[in-house]
């Protein structure tokens, strides 16, 4: 499918600054363009998937995209980053990681076609691990002058010591090496476009001069403006850190709840940038929030397909069923049929009581269990009224008699028992 790549990212508000001639150089022929992703987590997080969007509009577009996994450059620090130097990592971890983000980005991007335009994944690390300090200054240093690097916005902030003590050396080099990644693509793979994020206009910038220098090529940048919130507040964070694709380290229950939870104006603002639905269809569901904010179609689309995207069809089902136990009326049959991992994420943060598996082993009587053993009511006599108003229930069954007999057949995953007072109130037994 051929489109105006620049066109597209224009209208999904994907721009913020872009070189002179870049669109023209799109227009004129198929073009190579590198992202460059840190790898120091063997998952990306959120935060990676707006330049991983980039690329894929760009394969959608008919350009061929390379993924540049910052082998090299991860370990040494990048000072438009932090304000804080990072960890260095050792080869094997590397490889690892890298192995785990070509896999993610698998689900976004073509590897494996012979179009011409089929993705690759490229490692710095591979080019940079025989240069010879020597060699780098010799080759690569004379090009650019010291003036032109402390020229740039992020070597002239972490110099006026924003909350940091100095920029050291290593991080000052990371221009050259990054400008020489550039280079080096546009030498081997014929690379004439680097893109990424906002604060990265610098580094993309002495890349496209060391190429002009070296190469005696033109090449160019586009970067797009770093993701915020409508309140100002970090985009892709949350009270338990990042937002991972790796089903490890975020359930997909989880990461659909993120998205279902943004707020109107950040998700008009998201369904563009994370998915690849068309303007059309956008225009469409925005009409639709207009009209009844409360059903919050928006929200919903945008959920769906970032967690099928990232996920799975399967994965963002079951999610939507985890969410219903709940927020809706869902059965015990749907309850017993979430795993572990997502029983405890919808019920994370509900009051929690352990009870001696042994006893249910015999039977409990439900007021014992609810009343004396847990303290889901205050009394039995209170236990009993509730239960006559038909408003307890157990596993989203409606407990009928307040004596009724509970037994190991009541638990959820071997260990679980989920009570119900009333409407909103949920306690989570756990059987040990």
């Amino acid at each position: 499918m051929n489109f105006n790549f620049v066109e597209e990212l224009r209208w999904r508000g994907m721009i913020h600054d872009i070189m002179p001639g870049t669109e023209e150089q799109l227009q004129k022929e198929m073009t190579v363009a590198y992202v460059g992703i840190d790898p120091t987590a063997d998952s990306l997080h959120i935060g990676h998937l707006v330049g991983v969007m980039m690329l894929r509009h760009f394969q959608r577009a008919g350009h061929k995209p390379l993924a540049l996994i910052g082998g090299a450059t991860g370990m040494i620090g990048d000072p438009s980053m932090k304000s804080q130097e990072r960890n260095l990592l050792d080869e094997a971890t590397l490889r690892h990681n890298q192995e785990a983000i070509k896999k993610q980005l698998s689900k976004f991007l073509d590897f494996d076609s012979d179009a011409p335009n089929s993705a690759e994944l490229v490692n710095n690390y591979d080019w940079m691990k025989e240069f010879s300090f020597l060699d780098f200054i010799r080759i690569v240093g004379k090009h650019i002058t010291v003036n032109y690097m402390m020229a740039k916005d992020s070597v002239k902030r972490r110099l006026a010591g924003e909350g940091t003590s100095g920029l050291s050396f290593t991080e000052f080099s990371y221009q050259l090496v990054q400008g020489y990644d550039f280079t080096y693509l546009n030498k081997t793979k014929g690379c004439k476009l680097q893109m990424g994020g906002s604060d990265q206009w610098g580094n993309i910038t002495t890349g496209t001069e060391l190429i002009r220098r070296m190469n005696g090529d033109e090449a160019f940048a586009l970067t797009c403006p770093l993701i915020t919130k409508a309140d100002g507040g970090k985009f892709g964070k949350t009270e338990s850190g990042n937002v991972w694709l790796d089903p490890r380290y975020t359930s997909p229950y989880k990461f659909y709840q993120f998205w279902l939870n943004v707020g109107d104006a950040d998700a008009e603002k998201y369904i563009k940038i994370f998915t690849s639905l068309t303007k059309e269809e956008i225009e469409a569901l925005v009409a639709e929030q207009n009209a009844a904010p409360h059903l919050r179609p928006l929200q919903k689309k945008l959920a769906e397909e970032v967690t099928v995207m990232v996920h799975s069809r399967e994965a963002y089902e079951a999610a939507v069923e985890a969410s219903q136990i709940l927020f809706g009326g869902a059965t015990s049959e749907a309850l017993r049929k979430i795993d572990e991992e997502t029983l405890l994420s919808v019920f994370e943060g509900v009051p929690q009581f352990e009870i001696n598996k042994e006893d249910l082993k015999e039977g409990v009587k439900a007021v014992d269990l609810l009343a004396e053993k847990t303290a889901v009511f205050p009394s039995k006599g209170e236990m009993r009224k509730t239960v006559q108003g038909g408003g307890v229930m157990i596993n989203k069954e409606k407990l009928t008699a307040f004596d009724a007999v509970i037994g190991e057949e009541s638990l959820l995953n071997g260990k679980y028992i989920l009570a119900q007072r009333g409407k909103k109130n949920y306690f989570l037994i756990i059987a040990k």
